[in-house]
């Protein structure tokens, strides 16, 4: 980038910085909601809730379909090599 394009673009500065910014926080937010370990810990939370009556056998299904969605949706981001 030239001297003269780098000063055109100065004002622009700004907006790429937020857009990386909103970008990396997408990732971050991404990588915890289909984390395998952090699923897990929830599953175990919804058995452990259902266990002691503080929710229904119904509401305990419910959640588990949306753990198990978000966990083969994770797989499916990460791709074939699991990467």
């Amino acid at each position: 980038m030239g001297l003269f394009t780098g000063l055109l673009t100065l004002p622009l500065a700004p907006v790429r910085g937020v857009a990386w910014l909103a970008e990396v926080l997408t990732e971050q937010a991404e990588a915890q909601l289909y984390d395998p370990a952090r699923i897990a810990a929830e599953m175990q939370q919804v058995a452990d809730e259902a266990a002691a009556g503080e929710i229904t056998e119904e509401e305990a299904a419910a959640r588990e379909e949306d753990l198990i969605r978000r966990l083969n949706e994770g797989h499916a981001r990460r791709g074939p090599a699991g990467g």
